[in-house]
């Protein structure tokens, strides 16, 4: 027989929440995300080996044709997506936090996007020539 252990969990003094747990709830609740990290792997894994496959047979055929990949546009896009969601995280966590480490959440992103727009601007530069 396995025990049952009755928790109450209270905020400003008053009764939030009661909650049941036995043993095999909480095996099942800390076995959930084990199978499914381990489903999730298994199927990466088995993604990335057909399409190895798929792309070595039509190599041997001779239809294979390169994915065109368009580096100064995908650095333009990311540039600015990472510096606007950078920009509005430093703005709001200075506001909620002050001057924090948690601070760094937000100038992170807007760095790395605004190293994305410069190299943008200086590759662009390069081709106009």
């Amino acid at each position: 027989m396995d025990k049952t252990t009755k928790t109450l969990h209270t905020i400003d003094g008053g009764v939030f929440m009661e909650q049941i747990t036995s043993a095999a709830a909480r095996v099942i609740v800390a076995i959930i995300p084990i199978v499914g990290i381990v489903m999730g792997s298994v199927v990466v894994f088995f993604y990335l080996l057909w399409n190895h496959r798929r792309r070595t047979l039509l190599i041997k055929a001779g239809h294979y044709n390169r994915p065109d990949f368009n580096l100064l546009l995908f650095s333009l896009f990311a540039g600015l997506l990472l510096s606007s969601v950078g920009l509005t995280l430093t703005v709001f966590l200075a506001i909620v936090a002050g001057f924090t480490y948690g601070l760094l959440g937000g100038i992170i992103p807007l760095s790395i996007g605004i190293g994305l727009l410069v190299y943008y601007g200086i590759r662009r530069g390069d081709k106009a020539r």
